[in-house]
C-alpha cells in the first residue's frame, strides 16, 4: 500500500497539479461527467419503482468506476510522459493479471483457472501486439500501446472466460460420450473435439458478429472517440478497422490456447476424466 501511495504521489507530481489553474481546469472538466450521473439517478429510480433491489449495486458500481477512472487518469498522465519501455510492460502485465483473475473467476470450477486464463490472455495479446508493432501499425509508445493493449486484454478476458466455462460444462454434460471415446483409444483432444469446437464457437460468435455489423448498428468506442475529438470520419474508420482486426486475432489465439491448457486440468495422466473437476 505504501508503494502504491508513493506511485500515485509521483504521478500527481508529473501532471503538475501545482501549475496555475490546474485544479480549476480539472474540476471544471469533471462537471460534465457529474451531470451525466442524472441518467444513473433515472436508472436507480426505475430499479426502486420496479423493486429490483439493484439500487445499491448501481450506485456502488458508478462510484467505483468514477474513482477508478479518476485515479487511472493521473497514472496514465505519468506513464505517457515516460520514455522507459518498462512502464509499458508493467501496465500491460497489470492489465493481464487483473483480466486473468476475472476470467478465472468466471470459470472458477476449472482447476488453475486463473493461471490458464492469465497465460492464454498474455500469449494471445502479446503475439497480436508484437505483429502490430513489427508491421508498424502502431509505434511502441505508451500513448498507443496501453490503450490498444487494454482493448485487446479486455476482449480476450471475456472470450477466454466463456470458453473455459462452456468447455467444462459441455464435457460434464457429455461425460459418457467422452469416456466412451477414451475407452476406445482416443486422445483427450480427439475425445473432446466437439466440445472444444462448441465452446470456441459460442465464445467467439459475439466478436465475429460485432465485426460483421460494425458501423451498421452502432459506432464503436474508438471510432466515436476520434470523431468527437475532431478527427475526420475517414481517419476514424482506419483506426477502427485495425481495432476490429486486432480484437479478433487476440481473442481467437487466447481462446484456443485456453482449451489446450484446460486438458491437463480435465484429465489424469492415464487419460481419464478428473472426477473432482466434474463431480458436482
Amino acid at each position: 500500500m505504501e508503494q502504491a501511495a508513493a506511485f500515485l504521489r509521483l504521478a500527481a507530481e508529473q501532471v503538475d497539479p501545482g501549475a496555475p489553474g490546474f485544479w480549476r481546469d480539472f474540476l471544471v472538466g469533471m462537471l460534465k461527467p457529474l451531470a451525466a450521473t442524472a441518467v444513473v439517478a433515472m436508472a436507480v429510480a426505475l430499479s426502486f419503482s420496479q423493486r429490483l433491489g439493484l439500487e445499491g449495486e448501481m450506485l456502488y458500481a458508478i462510484a467505483r468506476s468514477f474513482l477508478q477512472l479518476s485515479v487511472i487518469g493521473f497514472v496514465l498522465e505519468f506513464i505517457f510522459t515516460q520514455q522507459n519501455a518498462l512502464w509499458i510492460l508493467l501496465a500491460y502485465l497489470f492489465m493481464v493479471t487483473v483480466a486473468g483473475y476475472t476470467a478465472g473467476q468466471r470459470a472458477k470450477q476449472v482447476p488453475r483457472g486463473m493461471y490458464i486464463a492469465g497465460v492464454s490472455i498474455l500469449v494471445g495479446t502479446a503475439i497480436t501486439m508484437f505483429l502490430l508493432v513489427v508491421l508498424n501499425v502502431f509505434p511502441f509508445t505508451p500513448r498507443y500501446i496501453i490503450p490498444v493493449a487494454g482493448m485487446m486484454v479486455g476482449n480476450a478476458m471475456t472470450v477466454t472466460g466463456v470458453t473455459m466455462k462452456k468447455l467444462r460444462e459441455d464435457v460434464k454434460i457429455q461425460r459418457n460420450l467422452v469416456e466412451t471415446a477414451l475407452a476406445l483409444g482416443a486422445t483427450p483432444r480427439q475425445a473432446t473435439l466437439q466440445q472444444v469446437k462448441r465452446s470456441l464457437v459460442i465464445a467467439l460468435s459475439p466478436v465475429i458478429d460485432n465485426a460483421k455489423t460494425v458501423g451498421l448498428i452502432a459506432l464503436p468506442g474508438a471510432m466515436t472517440g476520434l470523431i468527437m475529438g475532431g478527427a475526420s470520419p475517414l481517419e476514424a474508420i482506419q483506426l477502427q478497422i485495425v481495432v476490429m482486426n486486432m480484437l479478433m486475432g487476440a481473442s481467437t489465439v487466447s481462446s484456443i490456447l485456453s482449451t489446450y491448457l484446460c486438458w491437463p486440468a480435465f484429465f489424469t495422466k492415464a487419460f481419464q476424466l478428473e472426477d473432482r473437476v466434474f463431480a458436482d
